[in-house]
């Protein structure tokens, strides 16, 4: 008689993590919930691991695989296509379990045939274990309409059939498996989450999320792969460099010489550089920056100057009746273009790359705008008459995603051209967002600024 397949396969990938791997098989192995297979993975460790994961090989739940070091993704497929449960989890070595964990996913799974995936909230703890914070995502069933926050690459339980109708994962991708998931299973099934804290995330040094830059340019070829695969084609983006005032004015920093190059060409080269943006238009009510652009890039055909009225240009007027200027122009009209992005000129480091993501992300997603931002976790206050307070109660322990602050860079924002039309507002509707690195936020309105600008400038030049 055949043994029945377990219900659950969880596996554990392991990279030298010597000091926390048998806690984090311990939490697995004293689960309420029983009918689960274990894998555990070591990927090339080269400390104590193996000794440790060798002491398990006995185990009737416990499979173990030795392999050279594969990275990330090709582990998670080599567990998919090894795992015989009818749902599949990764558990982190440096990661723990609740021991209700296992039981609350799979009843939510088993009651729901459409859902493929269900993500818990989480403990985040220090390197020694002690809980420092709770991190509690939104409640996809009551606020949730865009799905452009990922869950966990681990803890997060999967139907398996799911993820093998999608080809498992891509591994191309060295790191942010849980993103390349997310943004091709959210176009498909149904997610939920569990708003109760089931698995605890260690924070310590050696964490692989560490890396910002290559977290964000890993995420942007995601989304930039993603469309390319389903084949969808781009859409028509115009970009509009505004530039206020005249050269005489204060104001004006289009021929602020930053490495040797002028402001105005970092932005328009960049954007050139852009696979995404169908044309360019510089617009300003100085006629020599017009001069300028004929001498400096002549028969460019994706770049265009706009002459607009130094009424439309001063610094109390918004951006609003510029953008309906530009895009009345006869040349531009023609376009017919689905989107309108703003550059600003005071953000010299808003590169290519960037500025695809940006088209990219309002494509995948199907926002009516977006914006660049930056995460915030500095504690706010506001003075109520007695003292401080601090806003949004970012002291406390428990630490709501709903709660959290991203801070608008300015250098970059986007907007569906119907959703501008129809509401005369550039940023409204559903607004979605990219994260940008810390240089690309960087803007040049103080001297300072321009000093650090010129530093940031010549280290790029220096590499």
């Amino acid at each position: 008689m055949s043994q029945k397949n377990p219900l659950v396969t969880v596996y554990i990938t392991n990279h030298n993590y010597e000091h926390y791997i048998e806690a984090s098989v311990e939490s697995l192995l004293q689960q309420t919930f029983h009918d689960y297979e274990v894998i555990i993975i070591d990927d090339g460790s080269t400390d104590n691991s193996r000794a440790i994961i060798e002491g398990y090989t006995d185990h009737e739940k416990v499979k173990v695989i030795f392999q050279q070091n594969k990275g990330l993704n090709v582990t998670n497929n080599i567990a998919m296509r090894t795992a015989k449960g009818k749902y599949i989890m990764r558990l982190d070595a440096d990661d723990y379990l609740d021991p209700n964990a296992l039981l609350v996913m799979v009843n939510l799974l088993e009651q729901d045939d459409e859902l493929g995936l269900v993500f818990p909230d989480y403990y985040m703890v220090d390197k020694d274990g002690e809980v420092m914070n709770i991190e509690k995502r939104h409640h996809f069933e009551e606020e949730v309409t865009l799905f452009d926050q990922p869950a966990h690459g681990a803890c997060t339980m999967i139907r398996r059939e799911f993820l093998m109708k999608l080809n498992g994962y891509d591994e191309r991708y060295g790191c942010q498996d849980g993103y390349e998931l997310w943004v091709k299973f959210t176009n498909h099934f149904k997610v939920k989450n569990v708003n109760t804290p089931l698995f605890y995330y260690r924070q310590h040094g050696a964490n692989l999320t560490s890396n910002e830059n290559r977290i964000l340019g890993t995420r942007a070829k995601i989304k930039a792969d993603y469309l390319d695969q389903q084949g969808i084609g781009d859409p028509t983006v115009i970009s509009i460099i505004p530039i206020r005032g005249n050269k005489n004015s204060k104001q004006f920093l289009a021929f602020e010489k930053l490495s040797e190059k002028y402001l105005i060409d970092w932005k328009i080269d960049e954007s050139l550089k852009s696979k995404k943006v169908t044309h360019i238009v510089v617009t300003s009510p100085d006629a020599t920056i017009g001069d300028y652009i004929q001498k400096q890039y002549p028969h460019t055909e994706k770049l265009s100057f706009v002459q607009r009225d130094i009424e439309l240009a001063r610094l109390n007027t918004n951006l609003l009746a510029t953008i309906e200027h530009v895009l009345g122009t006869p040349r531009i009209s023609d376009l017919l273009p689905k989107s309108v992005m703003i550059q600003a000129l005071e953000f010299p480091f808003i590169n290519a790359a960037i500025i695809d993501d940006a088209i990219n992300t309002m494509e995948i997603f199907g926002t009516d705008s977006l914006i660049s931002v930056r995460p915030d976790t500095s504690l706010f206050f506001q003075h109520h008459g007695a003292g401080m307070t601090p806003i949004l109660q970012q002291d406390k322990f428990t630490k709501l995603e709903r709660e959290a602050l991203y801070r608008y860079t300015g250098g970059l924002s986007l907007s569906k051209t119907d959703y501008f039309t129809q509401h005369q507002k550039f940023i409204g509707g559903q607004v979605g967002h990219i994260v940008v690195d810390q240089k690309a936020a960087h803007g040049i309105f103080t001297q300072h600024d321009l000093k650090l600008a010129h530093f940031l400038a010549e280290q790029d030049k220096d590499r």
